[in-house]
């Protein structure tokens, strides 16, 4: 979309300007050439977009997903588009899966540069209070336990290669929650926690640790908050801008929290939300 975004306007003949256009795009295109990028929950909606945004700046990928066909569907779906894909099965939770996960980027692309944390779960919809101790459990296993051993257990990876990124895909409702999502929204909040503690204790070592807020994406994962009239015209209300998230809008944002375009950026949240209120 940012690509799009910096040619559209252009309606001058090939000249100086359009070509400086033409090679900014080109620029940005492979702006993550060399590097390789393991993203969780990669073969549906938000992580399906970030893992094509980075493999379309250059960028080899390991996509993965809880189910094997899920995981063979996206791997096809972006090698016909020319990408450096593979996919390994992998259920987060499940300390066999994260090792495998690792182990196969290491042996197809020889190393590791990139994490992107994007699993999450909500079991249930509720108040916080509301919660079953059981959802309770499993939000916080998937969405906050298993990006801290993520990143625990990619950081040896990263460290060969001497710098590096982490990113955690947190939401707005981690900054101001949602009414029927009350235990996610508590969990996406530890998310900016973990961002900044662990973005301390790495960056002398010059590996960045971010995180990415979005809003309301119109993805699976959010159907409830889209798909009734009643539901989508409440959700509407709160952002300014009147709709809602494309996926491929947050997989922007991943592109250059990864790139070096963003050498100077660590421990920062990027709200993504349309406008919806986050912090001053």
């Amino acid at each position: 979309m940012f690509l799009r975004a910096i040619t559209r306007n252009s309606t001058n003949p090939i000249g100086a300007s359009t070509m400086s256009q033409r090679n900014l795009c080109s620029k940005l295109n492979f702006r993550l050439e060399g590097k390789v990028a393991v993203v969780t929950a990669s073969t549906d909606g938000i992580g399906y977009a970030i893992a094509e945004r980075l493999g379309q700046e250059g960028a080899k990928v390991v996509v993965s997903s809880r189910k094997e066909q899920n995981v063979a569907k996206a791997v096809n779906e972006l090698t016909k588009r020319g990408l450096d894909v593979v996919g390994v099965k992998c259920h987060v939770a499940n300390a066999d899966d994260r090792k495998a996960l690792f182990e196969k980027a290491v042996e197809k692309y020889g190393g590791i540069d990139i994490l992107v944390s994007n699993a999450a779960v909500n079991p249930e919809v509720g108040g916080v209070l509301d919660a079953s101790e059981a959802a309770w459990d499993k939000i916080f296993e998937v969405n906050v336990k298993c990006s801290f051993l993520l990143a625990k257990e990619v950081l040896p990876y990263i460290r060969q290669r001497k710098n590096g990124s982490i990113v955690f895909v947190s939401s707005i409702a981690g900054f101001q929650p949602f009414s029927l999502l009350g235990a996610y929204s508590v969990s996406k909040t530890a998310l900016f926690g973990l961002t900044k503690a662990a973005s301390q204790d790495l960056a002398a070592e010059n590996i960045r640790v971010n995180c990415i807020a979005p809003g309301i994406v119109q993805t699976k994962f959010a159907a409830a908050l889209h798909e009734s009239e009643s539901a989508r015209e409440t959700a509407l209300a709160q952002i300014p801008m009147g709709r809602f998230a494309q996926s491929p809008e947050i997989a922007g944002v991943c592109a250059f929290l990864v790139s070096d375009d963003a050498s100077y950026i660590t421990g920062e949240t990027i709200v993504a939300s349309g406008g919806m209120p986050s912090r001053l």
